[in-house]
């Protein structure tokens, strides 16, 4: 007889226990409409269960949408109303966007096009443990526009590619060598992966999620572009990306400080992978046309009537790779992690934004809005406290995603009713969804993988971590919008 699916008993019973007690024994406020709270309710439940990994993410986001459905909490006595609200979230064609771009980038693997980016780089710039850091850091941003899963990115590609190098140096987590050049290597590795999330909206799954929330707080008024926010996250993107290696060198300095080896040893792996291929090539024609469409250059160039939506561009460039045999349709079935995504992304952002329909984010927004404004706070210092609170609250959390459904609704709407301006606010607390990747050995998938690999310590990273993120943040908060000002988006 199989064995039933493992359920983990003490996250399950703290997820039901929070949903009964806020359902029925803590009375909704002054305000808040008794749906809304049941489905608050049912929202604390999803994210503490996904939070303490009750089950696999899917399947709480399964067992979700079926709560919402049957106890009709979005349309009280309409049941097929509360069913097609459940459903909805499927019909998000940014949530298609992520899980299109998921599938997508398998081609890097499958081709073995994402080796041969980060070798070619090293084989640049490797010839200093420093040169091999920003070698890592310019093949991590080249795929960062095309790659969604930030997990895949850096810790499926770019981390195997680090560990080689580390080894071909004799630095080995079980030789109790990792200072030698793995310990920085790695450091800088991870580091590199909350700033290149934060670069592109297809750089990491919850990114659609952020601008989605901003779209729905603002009444679609402020509705940020592919090339909106890359080009926000540019200068404050480049200037995190070339001080995080000088930062953890500093931190963390390797022993090995000349590689002059690297470079042959990345020629040797570039050498064993062959001419490009013509899979390789249809791939990198696809990414290519897809950054085209994604910054909207045809439109710039020839008018709207060609403007292209980035969920189409995706959908073609992913056709394109089915066409011509790069991608088969069984690869596409076997990727478990774009179709699971899909599922729990358009769980998490039905809940988030009928919270909002129904009243409760508007509530909350202005609660917390109060409270700062009783502190006698302008919008200025409020928007800074909220992105404190915002960014550092990841210490208590596992998952990128949970936090952003949970808080960034609530913080964006409260920074708002502060006055503060709409664009600002809202990249503030969009580029800090990423950055606050660095903080823990558990902050995003990227974490354990890296971590994993023995060569740093837990005090190691996460006095790294905390590090990184002082630093990143005043660089996106004082550079960035300094930048934005002159782009004149507030």
């Amino acid at each position: 007889m199989d064995k039933l699916s493992p359920l983990k008993p003490v996250p399950t019973l703290i997820a039901v226990a929070a949903a009964l007690l806020i359902w029925f024994v803590i009375p909704a406020p002054e305000g808040v409409e008794p749906n809304a709270w049941q489905l608050l309710a049912l929202f604390i439940g999803t994210i503490i269960a996904i939070i303490g990994k009750a089950m696999p993410i899917g399947a709480v986001s399964i067992i979700a949408i079926a709560l919402v459905a049957l106890t009709e909490v979005t349309h009280p006595g309409k049941p097929g109303a509360a069913l097609s609200d459940a459903l909805s979230g499927f019909s998000n064609p940014l949530i298609w966007l992520i899980g299109f771009s998921i599938m997508i980038s398998l081609s890097l693997n499958k081709t073995g096009l994402g080796g041969r980016i980060g070798y070619y780089f090293i084989s640049l710039f490797g010839k200093k443990t420093l040169g091999i850091a920003y070698a890592l850091t310019l093949a991590e941003t080249t795929l960062a526009p095309v790659t969604p899963s930030n997990t895949a990115r850096g810790g499926g590609i770019i981390h195997p590619i680090m560990k080689s190098i580390a080894d071909s140096f004799g630095s080995k987590a079980e030789l109790n060598t990792a200072g030698k050049i793995g310990r920085y290597l790695a450091l800088v590795n991870y580091n590199i992966n909350p700033v290149t999330s934060a670069m592109f909206i297809t750089a990491t799954a919850p990114n659609p999620l952020v601008v989605s929330l901003i779209a729905k707080g603002t009444h679609d008024s402020v509705e940020l572009s592919w090339g909106m926010w890359a080009l926000a996250a540019l200068v404050p993107g480049i200037c995190s990306l070339f001080v995080m290696p000088l930062v953890i060198y500093l931190l963390y300095p390797p022993e090995i400080k000349s590689t002059p080896n690297a470079p042959h040893f990345a020629q040797e792996k570039l050498r064993e992978l062959g001419p490009v291929t013509l899979p390789e090539k249809i791939t990198l024609a696809v990414f290519a046309l897809l950054l085209v469409l994604w910054a909207g250059i045809p439109a710039m160039i020839f008018g709207p009537a060609l403007a292209v939506s980035p969920t189409t561009a995706a959908l073609v460039g992913l056709a394109v790779l089915l066409a011509s045999g790069v991608l088969s349709w069984d690869d596409i079935l076997k990727h478990k992690g774009a179709w699971d995504t899909v599922v729990w992304f358009s769980a998490l952002v039905m809940m988030a934004t009928y919270l909002g329909k129904l009243g409760l984010i508007t509530w909350l927004s202005q609660s917390v809005g109060a409270a700062i404004a009783h502190m006698g706070m302008s919008w200025v210092g409020g928007t800074l406290l909220l992105t404190l609170v915002y960014l550092y609250s990841h210490y208590f959390f596992a998952s990128t995603t949970a936090h952003v459904t949970a808080m960034f609704a609530a913080f964006f709407a409260a920074g708002i009713a502060l006055g503060a301006p709409p664009v600002l606010l809202g990249l503030i607390l969009a580029f800090s969804s990423s950055l606050m990747m660095s903080l823990t050995h558990y902050a995003t998938g990227t974490a354990p993988i890296i971590f994993g690999s023995g060569y740093v310590s837990l005090g190691e990273w996460w006095k790294t971590g905390l590090v990184m993120s002082v630093v990143n943040l005043t660089i996106w908060l004082v550079i960035g919008s300094l930048w934005w000002k002159w782009l004149g988006y507030w």
